[in-house]
């Protein structure tokens, strides 16, 4: 456990520079200006430590002294609650279950898609995978039109979880209509965020291009 052992002082996250569940924890991070030691896993290679610290061999893996966490939303809510500001979640116990329910909708539908267009072998299930997330992201169109965040007026935990797999649509070969001003809107605001832009990796800068 070399690298854990030398930096025990310094919370040590394993991320993938193309991963959204890693992308999600580096956006939380990069709003809450989280100073961290990020540790590239790239190939199907993992890091010794990883494999010793994370029984599912999965990433993103948070080390923060004798923790180990293994699960993006688990990570997520930890670090906002770990460092409570900016705060990322509603005080309000109502609101807080609609967030909590918007997060559940997300990883159950965009999550899942945005997993079988990445995984997928057969062009046929791909494109299955892209149609049904084009569409559930524009169902959501009056969503985006209420607030200027997800639900919100502040940038929340939602929105570091939307806003990693709307980066992606055109790597995956999805573009929405340009008609779609709501989402669009929300696209730009979000992206132009420097939170956002610090939560870049090189590969993920790539996507756009």
């Amino acid at each position: 456990m070399g690298i854990i052992a030398d930096r025990r002082s310094i919370m040590t996250l394993f991320s993938s520079p193309t991963c959204f569940y890693s992308h999600r924890t580096r956006l939380v991070m990069a709003e809450k200006s989280i100073n961290i030691d990020i540790v590239n896993v790239e190939g199907p290679e993992m890091p010794e430590d990883l494999l010793d610290l994370n029984p599912y061999h999965t990433v993103p893996t948070l080390v923060d002294r004798d923790l180990v966490l293994y699960d993006s939303r688990v990570i997520s809510e930890y670090l906002d609650e770990r460092f409570p500001h900016p705060p990322l979640m509603p005080v309000d116990p109502v609101t807080r279950a609609q967030f909590r329910l918007a997060l559940f909708r997300i990883e159950k539908d965009w999550f899942s898609m945005a997993e079988a267009i990445e995984n997928s072998t057969e062009k046929r299930q791909a494109t299955r995978a892209k149609k049904a997330l084009t569409e559930s992201i524009l169902g959501s169109a009056e969503v985006f039109a209420v607030k200027p965040y997800f639900l919100s007026d502040d940038f929340s935990l939602v929105d570091c979880s939307i806003a990693p797999i709307l980066w992606r649509l055109r790597s995956y070969g999805i573009e929405l209509p340009d008609d779609v001003k709501p989402i669009q809107q929300y696209m730009n605001r979000v992206f132009s965020r420097p939170s956002f832009q610090e939560s870049l990796t090189e590969l993920e800068h790539e996507m756009q291009q």
